[in-house]
């Protein structure tokens, strides 16, 4: 399936066995009830298995992960004015600190 495609990697393939890496329990549980599709298919497509493997490979996870680039935009003077009035509003507590915390950040 498409889902656990992006996951998994061959590990191996020794004669007429695959072992495919997963990052998670949760894909090796799902790929081994799919192995006799899997295998079934592969062989469609010219390969010669009749057994497939699976292990859990934690670190496979992290090659993949992709760092997110986000752009801050600054809170112009009248997004400052705003928060200055809502912070002037709001009794003391939690939320007043962290508008505090806010205004203190994005002043000039």
């Amino acid at each position: 399936p498409a889902t656990l495609q992006l996951s998994c990697r061959v590990a191996r393939i020794d004669r007429q066995h695959i072992t495919l890496a997963v990052p998670a329990a949760a894909y090796a549980a799902k790929l081994r009830q799919l192995a006799p599709r899997i295998l079934a298919a592969l062989n469609e497509h010219g390969w010669n298995l009749t057994e497939l493997g699976v292990r859990v490979q934690a670190a496979l996870h992290k090659n993949q992960t992709k760092i997110a680039h986000r752009s801050v935009t600054p809170l112009d003077d009248t997004g400052l004015a705003a928060f200055q009035a809502l912070h002037q509003n709001v009794s003391p507590g939690p939320l007043a600190d962290a508008i505090a915390t806010l205004l203190l950040r994005h002043r000039k």
